[in-house]
């Protein structure tokens, strides 16, 4: 384990905003919860399969269009935050540069609509999902995390977010015919960005000028786009290949809604840690750029203490609770109805890249992409997209032919697993300073206490309430509640005991609190 270094707590300011980040991300997430099973039930594993495609489809071109765009406004503007002039000036730069790229991206998705038969068939839907990219563009949510205005932006995305999961139970009904439901669930979808995108116009004014005050330089920009729009591609294939290729592999679809409904918790973890990248990922840059080391590692620590913190917990329960939580999650818990088949061994197999997946966000954006060392994360998603087509096409065809589902999300965790390895090699001098330390064991030993005891108590509790009289899907959600706060006692009760690293902080407000890495 490594050395201590001299205790540098977060300032109070990036503790404020790491709580607003996640006030933001856990309310948006929940209203997210509380609506997808409703939608699973109403869309069935088909029709709900074709609208993941389809979005999936639809994402290769939202990536391309931004080509990283966002991470590189951000620390480019993040050196002249305090000179409006010279902000609204780089504004201008970068949001020309995200119209053409936009613009770009739409073309080809449309000439890949016309032209390739089996889009045809879909092509309306893909319209009305690329309406989010299109959208987006005009979104300027770059100057705002730049600007550090979470505040605005966790109030903005929770009103919005509720008010489109509200128009959900509203306007979408289960019907014989549920085709025409994805269409409504579509729209509401894609006016997020939409609201998103006009509620940050009318409030961008206040903080630059649209008015041009001088000769646009692009060319500053090209050689790090160029770099990063690989990156942005690599990084759409490897995220979205699963999906895909289940879509080719079972063409009625059923399959994709299966694997959606197994990673709908495990997207709810990754979004949660990979969302604080909009607070830690100016800070390390500034922090680096100063060669502030002690302040750098430090964060370094803070961000990866918050990623185990969240992680270890929700592979420990999920991996455990696998069966009821996909029943809650897909609306259905009659596992003889042939809707969502394998979606709990799917949500047990990829459970560890809620740890894996929010590693490597944290490597690429708060020690990478400082150092601008990029071009490793480049070769990772590189060998990542190899390994994990190849592997989808060889488990899923050829291993676990009857469940293809099983097979890729097999491949994926692997692919995920070896590229985390990569990475933490190649940033070793940072990583090993961060990750392997006395604070993040203790994490994973309580954490491991609690799989074992939710392994045991869950199906216990079922059965208790089963042969009580409740129905299955009523003893699964009562038997999820229960060990999920009891899990919840152990986990903080031990954490708190051991002197864990970011409870002390919050509780124990000891100055050395913090500092007791070894």
């Amino acid at each position: 384990m490594d050395k201590a270094l001299p205790s540098e707590n977060p300032s109070k300011k990036l503790r404020a905003n790491v709580v607003i980040n996640l006030i933001r991300t856990l309310t948006m997430t929940l209203l997210s919860f509380l609506t997808f099973p409703y939608i699973t039930r109403a869309l069935g594993d088909e029709v709900f399969g074709l609208y993941t495609w389809a979005n999936t489809f639809v994402y290769y071109f939202l990536i391309l269009a931004k080509i990283s765009i966002p991470n590189i406004a951000i620390r480019e503007c993040a050196k002249v935050k305090n000179d409006k002039v010279a902000l609204s000036h780089k504004t201008q730069e970068f949001f020309i540069l995200q119209g053409i790229t936009t613009l770009l991206s739409y073309s080809l998705l449309v000439v890949l609509c016309v032209s390739v038969p089996s889009l045809r068939d879909t092509s309306a839907l893909i319209y009305l999902l690329a309406i989010n990219f299109l959208a987006g563009a005009f979104s300027f949510e770059w100057i705002y995390v730049t600007l550090e205005k979470h505040f605005y932006i966790t109030v903005r995305s929770i009103l919005l977010i509720a008010l489109t999961s509200a128009m959900t139970f509203i306007f979408i009904k289960p019907t014989a015919y549920p085709i025409n439901e994805v269409y409504i669930y579509a729209t509401i979808t894609v006016s997020v960005t939409v609201l998103t995108s006009i509620c940050n116009l009318v409030f961008l004014r206040r903080y630059i000028s649209l008015k041009k005050t001088g000769p646009y330089d692009f060319k500053q920009y090209l050689r790090p786009l160029f770099t990063l729009f690989f990156i942005s591609a690599f990084l759409t294939v490897y995220n979205q290949t699963d999906s895909f290729l289940l879509g080719y592999l079972d063409p009625t679809k059923s399959a994709v809604g299966s694997y959606s409904v197994g990673v709908k918790g495990i997207d709810i973890i990754i979004t949660l840690t990979t969302s604080l990248f909009t607070v830690f990922m100016p800070r390390a840059h500034y922090y680096y750029g100063k060669e502030n080391k002690n302040a750098y590692v430090n964060l370094l620590r803070y961000s990866f203490n918050i990623t185990f913190f969240i992680a270890i917990p929700a592979i420990a329960t999920m991996t455990t609770m696998a069966t009821p939580i996909t029943a809650l999650i897909s609306g259905s818990s009659d596992t003889a109805s042939g809707q969502y088949n394998n979606a709990n061994i799917v949500l047990m197999i990829l459970a560890v890249m809620m740890l894996s997946y929010s590693i490597c966000d944290t490597i690429y954006t708060q020690i990478l992409l400082p150092q601008k060392r990029e071009k490793h994360y480049a070769y990772a998603l590189i060998a990542g997209v190899i390994l994990n087509i190849g592997g989808s096409l060889l488990f899923g065809l050829l291993l676990f032919k009857e469940t293809p589902v099983i097979g890729v999300a097999i491949a994926t965790a692997l692919a995920d697993i070896i590229i985390t390895v990569y990475l933490i090699a190649v940033t070793w001098n940072y990583s090993r300073r961060a990750i392997f330390i006395l604070n993040n064991l203790k994490i994973l030993i309580i954490g491991a206490l609690v799989a074992v005891f939710a392994y045991f108590f869950s199906p216990l509790m079922t059965k208790v309430f089963v042969d009580t009289g409740s129905q299955l899907w009523e003893a699964y959600l009562g038997s999820l509640l229960i060990t999920t706060a009891i899990s919840a006692i152990i986990y903080l009760g031990g954490l708190l005991l051991s002197r864990e690293r970011l409870l002390s902080l919050l509780f124990l407000k000891k100055k050395g609190a913090v500092s007791d890495e070894k």
